[in-house]
């Protein structure tokens, strides 16, 4: 890649993680981990079985503190500690295996399985027990406690943060994510129009492929330490 490069922004989806045995968002029958999307996923699904939804998450939450970071994550984490300039890791996922490799600046912006939001006031703890058997908040007492999960038909989060960084950029990099869930899949449209280069590292070319400038194929734990060897050594 010609000229400097000091602002990145890398955006890491399901396929990062797979590799630590975390299973991709939606398989290609359109369940997740054997339940309809619509069912534990969206607003909708969990007025009309709370308890179902709970445990779903419960098992979510489990698997992640089960799972362990592997080479992507922690040549990310490598990356966030030595360098320089502004970097933003943008994540899909709703684990902490960037943050167990060691690495600062992230963002979930589809929440966190390792948190809990209190729907009555508005508070977020960190969580790593079940929530089917209904705790109380820590905050405020009631029993109003979601999983800290960004569902179809809500916000994401910290888009205005995103976006900024994004057209602030010299390099913006995807990594591990299929291209098909928005707004994330417009990030590359975004950052193409603000004239920032783009390089896709996946394991097949996304639905979005087109849009980056470069795509380098193959497995996350192979192609990121590649990457980010390059980078440091730039």
């Amino acid at each position: 890649m010609s000229g400097p490069i000091r602002n990145i922004v890398i955006l890491s989806g399901a396929g990062i993680s797979a590799e630590s045995g975390l299973r991709t968002f939606r398989a290609s029958d359109g369940l997740w981990e054997d339940h309809h999307v619509e069912d534990i996923a969206t607003p909708e699904g969990f007025r009309r079985d709370p308890a179902l939804v709970q445990r779903f998450y419960d098992d979510r939450r489990a698997q992640v503190r089960a799972a362990q970071p592997n080479p992507a994550h922690v040549a990310l984490a490598r990356l966030d500690r030595e360098w320089s300039g502004n970097l933003l890791i943008v994540t899909q996922n709703i684990d902490d295996l960037h943050e167990r490799a060691g690495a600062a600046r992230v963002l979930h912006i589809h929440g966190e399985a390792l948190s809990a939001w209190c729907t009555a006031c508005d508070a977020r703890h960190r969580w790593n027990d079940p929530l089917s058997d209904t705790p109380p908040c820590p905050a405020c007492g009631t029993t109003a406690l979601r999983p800290d999960i960004v569902w179809f038909g809500e916000i994401p989060y910290r888009m205005d943060d995103i976006i900024d960084a994004i057209d602030r950029a010299d390099l913006f990099v995807s990594i591990g994510t299929s291209g098909a869930v928005y707004p994330a899949a417009g990030f590359v449209q975004q950052a193409g129009a603000a004239g920032v280069r783009t390089l896709e590292l996946n394991l097949e070319r996304s639905q979005g492929s087109q849009w980056f400038d470069e795509s380098r194929l193959g497995p996350a734990s192979t192609l990121v330490p590649q990457w980010v060897d390059e980078m440091l050594a730039s």
